[in-house]
């Protein structure tokens, strides 16, 4: 069975202070709608582990789902869409940054976008601000089954091209529908989740690839 196959949800928190004390953590954003929710559903072989809305911006609080050995996969808040109220925005937003940049425990970010509108100003917003933390990004363009097959090629090598000058990004396709790009993503997350620790203080390493 996958590690993946155990995701079991743990807690739900809207303050920092709130934050659980955990070993690793890797997170998961995206805009509204990309399909955060539907790849951590997909990964844990599960219908509903993550709340699926087609309502944007569902998604108000850091969701954290554990693996069991003190990992765990958190599911942050989506951005990007408007028509919520300026004060929720701004608490998400401020929520968003401080965990980010501050948790130690997050050893690498899962980028989700959709594979028809890759890289938009607020992705690359995101991607160039987590980049001065050191961390790796692993970037999932979904909804892939959506294209044809040269068109996911193309969308492919183009977003590797656009990103090839960030340090430690990869990219993949993937299809919650079609069931496309978990064993990818699979692999890319257990590079991060288990790589052994060397710090006799058991702080957190990031991964180098």
């Amino acid at each position: 069975m996958s590690l993946f196959q155990k995701l079991r949800f743990h807690i739900t928190v809207n303050h920092m202070r709130d934050l659980p004390d955990t070993r690793r953590e890797i997170a998961f954003v995206g805009r509204s709608n990309a399909g955060k929710s539907s790849v951590i559903n997909t990964l844990a072989n599960r219908v509903r582990l993550a709340y699926v809305s087609k309502t944007p911006g569902r998604t108000q609080h850091i969701n954290y789902f554990s693996l069991g050995e003190d990992l765990y996969l958190v599911d942050l808040p989506g951005y990007g869409y408007a028509q919520v109220p300026v004060a929720v925005r701004a608490h998400w937003e401020k929520l968003l940054g401080q965990y980010l940049q501050s948790r130690r425990q997050l050893i690498g970010l899962v980028l989700i976008m959709d594979a028809r509108h890759p890289l938009k100003e607020l992705d690359w917003n995101m991607l160039n601000w987590f980049a001065s933390t050191g961390k790796p990004v692993h970037l999932v363009l979904t909804k892939s089954d959506k294209l044809t097959k040269q068109e996911c090629t193309r969308v492919l090598q183009d977003v590797r091209k656009q990103v090839q000058d960030l340090p430690h990004c990869t990219v993949q396709l993937f299809s919650s529908l079609k069931k496309l790009g978990i064993p990818e993503l699979e692999t890319a997350l257990c590079e991060w989740l288990l790589e052994p620790d060397t710090d006799s203080d058991d702080d957190l390493q990031v991964v180098d690839y």
